[in-house]
């Protein structure tokens, strides 16, 4: 069966016995939550500054948009100071199952809520939202078709208006064979979080590109059991392609967002205290267990801010 990329990728992922219906997303690949607790007490600082900046609002809300186990959630949840926690109204959105360990004080949602005041994060799910995937042609862009059984790919049809439009602006073509993912399904995405923000901060976390850098034959990739493989959308393999966070910045823009910040996640997480410095070698001598778990954590802090792996993920923050 030959379908869009976007369509493929829908039904392979979320669709009847798709990828992420039936698989737990720790089994494939790593993310930061999984890398170190480091990176919620990095996000709990986020969500205390978010707090203090709404005037410490009741309840505060705290919603984790592809929440995959809920795992950052319950960290954050388990470690905020009690008179935070009181206050705290967590949300998970995904569209997989509830997690059976997840605290009830966690609410599981499969779509977002209608309003948000507080911290809206986002953290890897903006690359697993289905997009259409182009390819420049000596007749100007078409549509790639592929066949969801063995990720085989032939041209299709031209553009519809609004999407070649979005090329233009984000992604232009300049040469026979370069390709690009069309991302105006991920800009609508984002735009829906950020006007559900009554008053608060969303933040996106994810792959990305600039758009005076966009690579030239796109981005998409499978990822299966921790290993990068060919991108079939059959429901065996994960699908995902980078992020155009400039894109969804703009989206936001239209959507109501009063302040914008890009940077990257080096950048963000020093700023919220992770810094991966090694512990000083004096303390080994009078607390050689403290030395070690300091240690250990400044590793872990190490790779979440290193730059050729998480590192070097874009941060889209906005505020409303």
């Amino acid at each position: 069966m030959w379908l869009t990329w976007r369509v493929a990728t829908e039904r392979a992922l979320y669709g009847e016995k798709g990828f992420y219906l039936r698989e737990r997303p720790s089994g494939h690949f790593r993310t930061s939550v999984s890398a170190s607790a480091a990176f919620a007490g990095a996000v709990l600082r986020l969500l205390a500054g978010v707090d203090a900046e709404l005037g410490e609002p009741d309840p505060l809300d705290l919603v984790d948009i592809g929440a995959g186990e809920g795992t950052l959630v319950t960290q954050v949840l388990e470690t905020a100071e009690p008179r935070l926690r009181e206050r705290l109204r967590v949300t998970a959105v995904d569209l997989s199952p509830r997690p059976r360990a997840l605290p009830e004080r966690i609410s599981w949602s499969r779509s977002l809520p209608a309003e948000i005041t507080g911290l809206a994060i986002a953290n890897e799910w903006l690359d697993n939202v289905p997009l259409d995937v182009v390819e420049q042609t000596s007749e100007g862009p078409r549509l790639v078709m592929v066949d969801v059984r063995t990720g085989e790919e032939r041209a299709g049809g031209p553009l519809r208006p609004a999407d070649r439009s979005w090329l233009e602006q984000w992604w232009p073509l300049c040469r026979v064979g370069s390709r690009a993912e069309i991302g105006r399904p991920r800009d609508e995405a984002w735009a829906s979080v950020v006007v559900r923000l009554t008053r608060g901060r969303a933040v996106a976390i994810d792959y990305a590109h600039p758009v005076d850098n966009r690579p030239l034959h796109g981005t998409l990739t499978g990822y299966r059991d921790g290993a990068v493989v060919a991108p079939v959308p059959d429901g065996t393999c994960d699908i995902t392609a980078h992020v155009a966070l400039d894109a969804c910045a703009e989206a936001g823009r239209r959507a109501g967002a009063i302040s914008t910040t890009l940077s990257t996640q080096r950048e963000a997480l020093r700023e919220l205290g992770v810094t991966g410095l090694r512990p000083p070698l004096e303390q080994a001598r009078h607390d050689p267990r403290g030395y070690v778990r300091a240690l250990a954590r400044a590793s872990e802090e190490g790779e979440l801010i290193d730059t050729s792996g998480l590192g070097g993920f874009g941060w889209l923050s906005q505020s409303r």
